[in-house]
């Protein structure tokens, strides 16, 4: 079986107007911005959420905003969009037995910072990353929907960075991501970002590669390490950082910086 064959008969929870409309704005270079304001001004409770993370210290204002338009100003459209579905993501996907709801979406906003992080050094499309890596361990709650009693076996100790691609290739044929590709499909998300998707557990088999791809893949292993050392960076696939062309050196000298992009990433 196949993801996409796993996927056909998945009833998936029900999005809110907004969200799709959100969706469909990431296939726009130029979305206008009254048309981002008012899909959020149809979402309450989104709307004071930006409102919130706009006057947060993150972005380190004096002056506070009102209004859903200059919330959109200060944080910037593509974020507000990565951050409006993630928020969207959490309230519409139950987490099914075996997992902690709020570790699983904390987990889940790292691997979107980490993501974030690496993609500003190999020329990749940051808020792009952070969407895209954020949405990598959906499809274990997918799988959890069909199948609940598998995710105890892919969160079982010990959890060692790849060991859950491991285990759902062993039970299922196909990982996390694989099934997040589909959902990805199924709601029109932007072409390279469903290659990425299928690609993040095993980049280099992809065809084409998918720089992306091979970004998420680097964020998950990092991110699996309760604190990235430089002995993590060291024991990172050689073949996957030379196919991004980015330098291990590189890495070791920012990684304090990528700490910085995983706890932005959790202001939602």
């Amino acid at each position: 079986m196949t993801a996409a064959d796993f996927f056909k008969d998945l009833t998936l929870p029900t999005m809110p107007q907004v969200a799709h409309d959100l969706i469909r704005s990431l296939n726009e270079e130029d979305v206008p911005l009254s048309h981002l304001r008012e899909a959020i001004a149809r979402d309450p409770a989104l709307a004071v959420h930006l409102l919130r993370l706009a006057n947060s210290a993150h972005y380190g204002a004096r002056e506070k905003v009102g209004t859903i338009e200059d919330a959109i100003a200060r944080v910037g459209t593509a974020q507000v969009r990565a951050l409006a579905l993630a928020a969207m993501f959490n309230d519409a996907f139950p987490v099914t037995p075996g997992l902690d709801r709020q570790a699983f979406w904390r987990e889940s906003q790292e691997r979107g910072g980490m993501a974030q992080w690496l993609a500003s050094g190999v020329g990749t499309d940051g808020q792009q990353a952070w969407l895209t890596g954020f949405m990598v361990r959906v499809g274990e709650l997918l799988m959890g929907m069909k199948s609940p009693n598998s995710v105890a076996e892919f969160e079982r100790e010990p959890r060692f960075p790849g060991a859950r691609w491991e285990r759902e290739s062993s039970l299922f044929g196909f990982t996390e991501g694989e099934v997040s590709a589909e959902l990805a499909r199924a709601w029109n998300f932007p072409d390279e970002m469903i290659h990425a998707l299928d690609a993040a557990a095993k980049p280099l088999a992809a065809q084409p590669f998918s720089r992306l791809g091979a970004v998420l893949h680097v964020a998950e292993l990092l991110a699996a390490v309760p604190s990235p050392s430089l002995e993590a960076i060291d024991e990172l696939p050689a073949d996957v950082l030379e196919a991004l062309e980015v330098d291990a050196d590189w890495m070791r000298n920012r990684l304090p910086q990528a700490q910085r992009y995983v706890e932005a990433s959790r202001l939602h």
